[in-house]
């Protein structure tokens, strides 16, 4: 079921929105490329009304990201996402990484379905997020939700074995799932299914006084020099000063249609950058 957005006020559970648009692969691995983007958006703004505060001296992060499942995929038959982030400093990968659960689906309720709450000691973000993406065509949007625990600083190695017992002794929720707690759990696609990617922060947009979004692109590689897709982002925090402030979030949905329309040729069709790597749509 495809969940239109119409913001008639925001739901007091979500702490976040994100407006995504998936990338054409092509050239984005070029600086040049990036550049062009950032001058058409930068344009874009001026024509729509939209202050936007440019980052010049923004420095591109890279990291590897993967995910975990169990062989016949429970996560993903149950809405549920496991991701992992290696930052890396040129070519070293850091000693500490991001582990990440969320619930994503087309309902706010079936999100809460599963609690992302952490039993391990280390520091967590919970975050419940609307994601607005492309709907069918150019100009359209539609919504999912992301019911997210980030743990931020987990010992590269000490992160859970390759068994669900020891998933669940980070996520003690996913006791629902009720399979076997020795069923193995895997990188999806296996260890050469890792994804590089890198991430340049392009500014700040101002949709209200108090709603004003990062934005920035990611590209998605098999390695330096291989685009796979990219990503054109912007999200902003929702909390108790901005959550009643319906002119501004309307704005930042106008926004993100008409700006569907100034960048069509750009594009991808698809839906997230998750669904590319299980090989078929949320």
């Amino acid at each position: 079921m495809i969940v239109k957005n119409k913001t008639l006020g925001l739901d007091k559970k979500i702490t976040n929105r994100e407006f995504k648009l998936l990338l054409k692969p092509e050239g984005l691995d070029r600086r040049s490329r990036i550049m062009q983007l950032s001058s058409l958006l930068v344009a874009f703004c001026q024509k729509s009304g939209v202050e936007f505060f440019h980052l010049d001296n923004a420095n591109t992060g890279l990291r590897n990201v993967f995910f975990y499942d169990t062989p016949g995929e429970d996560f993903r038959r149950n809405n549920l996402i496991l991701r992992v982030r290696e930052s890396r400093q040129n070519v070293w990968v850091d000693d500490w990484c991001e582990v990440t659960l969320k619930c994503r689906a087309h309902t706010l309720k079936d999100s809460l379905h599963f609690s992302p709450k952490s039993a391990v000691p280390h520091k967590v973000r919970l975050r419940l997020k609307e994601e607005i993406l492309r709907g069918d065509g150019l100009g359209t949007s539609r919504m999912i939700y992301s019911n997210n625990a980030i743990l931020d600083t987990v010992p590269l190695d000490s992160v859970f074995d390759r068994t669900l017992q020891s998933v669940i002794g980070f996520f003690p929720d996913l006791k629902k799932l009720e399979a076997a707690p020795e069923l193995p759990v895997r990188i999806v696609g296996g260890r050469t299914n890792k994804v590089l990617e890198a991430c340049l922060p392009l500014g700040n947009l101002v949709f209200g006084d108090s709603v004003q979004a990062h934005c920035d692109v990611g590209i998605w590689m098999r390695s330096v020099g291989d685009p796979i897709i990219g990503e054109l982002a912007f999200s902003y925090r929702v909390n108790d000063e901005n959550r009643g402030d319906t002119q501004a979030h309307k704005k930042a949905d106008k926004f993100f249609k008409k700006l569907q329309l100034a960048i069509g040729d750009w594009l991808a069709s698809g839906t997230t950058k998750t669904a590319l790597v299980y090989g078929r749509p949320e």
